[in-house]
């Protein structure tokens, strides 16, 4: 029995020591352009979705309407539409880089399946290993409703509201200036 009991503990510790190494050696994949861990994904997604079911709120505290619909149509294109898109437009340079990659919001079903208690939390709270931020300190509990009424209802939102998002994210940058490459040189006279 001591012998059993000694093999479970070296083995307990050969685990141990062998992720340390994996982690502490640089093998472990840390690019976004690196092939994810074994069972990250699952492993993530599971931890995920049982915290959110737990902690998401069961109810809306604010009526789902076209001003909710306008409001957080504003909110999300200032907030969100960088990592989550806009209907019809090509993802953004970040959203392109990011690891794992963030959902496109408007396209296919998006988060209309979800209840909005769900997408809530997650602005709220942010996804930890993921670039998505916890909203919970620079917008108020009003505003998070109203986005997450937005994504929950986005398959029928009013005509105001789809020409809002419609939009284009941003103006094209401005033409860099010419700047000559050696400075002019000074005139005058030495005295």
């Amino acid at each position: 029995m001591k012998a059993f009991i000694f093999g479970v503990i070296v083995t307990i510790v050969a685990i141990i020591a062998g992720v340390y190494f994996y982690f502490s050696s640089g093998s472990a994949p840390v690019a976004t352009s690196a092939q994810a861990m074994p069972f990250e994904k699952m492993l993530a997604n599971k931890a995920l979705h049982a915290r959110v079911e737990k902690e998401m709120p069961k109810t809306v505290p604010i009526a789902a309407d076209d001003a909710a619909y306008a409001a957080g149509a504003q909110i999300y294109r200032d907030n969100c539409a960088i990592c989550h898109g806009l209907p019809n437009q090509p993802k953004t340079g970040i959203a392109t880089g990011e690891y794992p990659a963030p959902p496109q919001l408007f396209q296919g079903k998006g988060v209309t399946d979800d209840p909005a208690g769900e997408t809530y939390w997650k602005a709220a709270n942010g996804i930890r290993l993921t670039g998505m931020p916890a909203f919970d300190k620079s917008l108020s509990t009003t505003q998070l409703w109203q986005v997450s009424l937005l994504l929950a209802n986005a398959d029928k939102l009013p005509a105001n509201v789809q020409q809002t998002l419609a939009a284009p994210l941003q103006a094209a940058p401005p033409e860099p200036k010419q700047v000559p490459a050696t400075p002019p040189k000074r005139r005058g006279r030495r005295g």
